[in-house]
């Protein structure tokens, strides 16, 4: 049997076939979605090359937006772990009572944004000096009655306040500097840290910004990327089948019959790599998180969703996005086929 004969033979098997599932279509919906998909999968695998190439394209973008989600998170629940670690230090003269100090913290209690107020003696000052030097001999061993009572004496009394916003202190500002038993009290030597860890917060919100501005720039180019080669790899699934799709259509086949093994076929991909994307993006994290950790960065909020029963909604995620990447991509392709035919 020559070549055009076989071709003739296969041409008439198919047109058939199609004949007899048009006929059985209606009234067997669940054949003719099983169909679909098998279709589908025939063609992923009919296709194999392009379609890894659209699946690793795609797991890369999955894996961009899920970077750049847990950066824009861990960098803005460590700005506020450091916001909420800062306190403002007043210092007073050496010797305050703790009577006056309880009445400063009294005043100061009844501001809004403040959130706790923490006082301490001289005494108690010298004290916390020991205890953090306790490890210095040198320091120990100098430190005779006669030193003792010069450092107390100079040593200020402190105000340790915790704050809901640190970026609104101008009322804490104006009560130190205008209050009368503030100004009388306040050591004019030693200046009120309001500014401490500010620069290094304003600098994580700012890599904050970056990593989400720069995530979703990055997301939508390989995004953009992804769709392009998708519709290619379904443009030219439709060119190889073309005539079996012309035969399709002369026995009426519906559009959705047409286009849904391609839609398979996208989706498979899609599927593909939101599980390979999820699971690289799941080790690389447990494998970057004790170093991020050890620099002080917080990211106990992602381990906490990745160490529950969250972690398959994460994987779903991955999964849901991929499928809709090439649904979207193969709807464009198949759709412009069908209105040009």
């Amino acid at each position: 049997m020559t070549k055009a004969e076989k071709e003739k033979k296969l041409k008439n098997v198919s047109k058939k076939s199609l004949k007899t599932m048009q006929k059985t279509r209606g009234h067997h919906k669940v054949r003719e979605k099983a169909r679909i998909v098998k279709y589908g999968t025939k063609g992923f695998g009919r296709n194999i090359w392009l379609s890894t190439a659209a699946t690793v394209v795609m797991a890369i973008t999955l894996i961009i937006l899920f970077v750049t989600v847990v950066a824009s998170v861990i960098l803005t629940s460590t700005a506020d772990l450091m916001k909420d670690k800062i306190d403002i230090t007043i210092y007073f003269k050496p010797n305050t009572s703790q009577e006056t100090l309880d009445e400063l913290a009294a005043e100061m209690e009844a501001d809004s944004n403040v959130k706790s107020v923490e006082t301490s003696t001289s005494e108690e000052e010298y004290a916390k000096f020991l205890e953090e030097n306790s490890e210095s001999d040198d320091i120990i061993n100098i430190l005779d009655d006669e030193m003792t009572k010069m450092m107390v004496a100079k040593m200020q009394a402190t105000m340790r306040i915790k704050v809901y916003d640190v970026d609104n202190l101008d009322s804490i500002r104006d009560m130190v500097d205008n209050d009368e038993l503030f100004r009388s009290y306040t050591d004019k030597e030693k200046a009120p840290t309001y500014d401490v860890n500010r620069a290094e917060i304003a600098t994580i919100n700012s890599w904050a910004r970056i990593a989400r501005t720069g995530g979703v720039i990055l997301a939508a180019v390989f995004l953009v990327i992804s769709i392009l080669i998708i519709f290619s790899t379904i443009r030219m699934a439709i060119f190889s089948r073309r005539e079996e799709i012309y035969m399709m259509k002369l026995v009426g086949a519906d559009k959705s019959f047409i286009r849904g093994p391609f839609l398979v076929e996208a989706e498979i991909c899609g599927v593909i790599a939101g599980l390979v994307a999820g699971t690289i993006s799941y080790v690389g994290f447990r494998i970057l998180s004790p170093k991020l950790a050890s620099y002080g960065i917080d990211v106990s909020v992602i381990n906490n969703v990745l160490e529950s029963n969250k972690l398959l909604l994460v994987f779903l995620a991955f999964v849901v996005i991929g499928i809709v990447i090439g649904r979207i991509s193969a709807r464009l392709a198949v759709s412009k086929y069908l209105h040009k035919a």
